[in-house]
């Protein structure tokens, strides 16, 4: 029996968004791959499910484009939102992750903010493999005596982020240290590898080597964790505009609770059936 999909994205991070409430929906790693492939499937970075959850909240999947199964993804929140947002005719959206409850609303046409929740920011919590300051951990690329990139930080929005500030984004190795980086021993559960060109108090550019994704147009927990990473660091202020190569977002850290909340764009590209 085929089933209903929407492919959709979030400033170019798209997705294949499928209805499961009605119909279980249990892809294996094979299958994920298989509709994540850009010439032989739909094509996508990640494949989304929403299920029935407990009580009348929506519980809602993520798999990366390699076939695992992955915690949060930033840019799918939105565009999941904004679809049980059209259905219920409401402006707010509660729905659960693997990595705990969301709440989102809506912000202008197309338009949603998602409470992505507190970072999580001890080593044990992204996780690293060992102990270490993760406002800037004993990590390098390069030689010892001139690193060429070095010191990141981490965050975790719910999925692991390792951060490194760079003076020049488009200078900035990112396909060829972002798969390095991605399988270092230092992040057993892998990391998606962000890269950060401070513009200003208040502008952040960046893009981001997404665990089993590869470069993506724009990542949103990514761009959670690029600011939480920079405030730590004294970089900016706590609200900054996030340039990613999609086009920008916004992402502020609440000091009054903590919080961290993404507004930005979602778009329906297309719909279809499932095989």
């Amino acid at each position: 029996m085929s089933r209903l999909f929407l492919k959709m994205n979030g400033l170019g991070n798209d997705f294949v968004v499928v209805e499961a409430r009605t119909q279980p929906f249990a892809p294996t790693p094979d299958q994920v791959r298989a509709i994540a492939h850009r010439h032989t499937g739909i094509g996508c970075d990640q494949l989304i499910s929403i299920s029935s959850g407990s009580s009348d909240i929506p519980l809602v999947r993520f798999w990366n484009a390699d076939g695992e199964e992955v915690g949060a993804c930033g840019n799918g929140s939105r565009c999941v939102a904004w679809l049980l947002m059209q259905a219920g005719a409401q402006d707010q959206a509660i729905f659960d992750t693997p990595a705990g409850r969301l709440i989102a609303r809506r912000t202008g046409d197309h338009r949603v903010s998602v409470d992505m929740g507190p970072p999580r920011l001890s080593w044990d919590q992204i996780p690293l493999a060992e102990d270490m300051d993760t406002r800037g951990i004993e990590l390098q690329i390069g030689p010892i005596d001139a690193p060429l990139l070095h010191t990141p930080g981490c965050v975790s929005m719910g999925n692991p982020h390792v951060v490194f500030f760079v003076s020049d984004i488009e200078a900035a190795p990112v396909r060829e240290v972002g798969p390095l980086i991605e399988h270092h021993m230092l992040f057993p559960e892998g990391v998606n590898v962000g890269f950060a060109q401070i513009k200003g108090r208040d502008r952040i550019r960046l893009r981001v080597w997404e665990r089993g994704a590869g470069l993506t147009k724009a990542c949103g927990t990514g761009a959670c964790a690029a600011l939480v990473a920079a405030v730590r660091r004294g970089l900016t202020d706590r609200k900054a505009v996030l340039e990613l190569d999609g086009g920008d977002m916004v992402i502020e850290w609440q000091a009054s609770d903590d919080h961290v909340i993404m507004t930005g764009p979602v778009a329906i590209e297309f719909e279809g059936q499932l095989p």
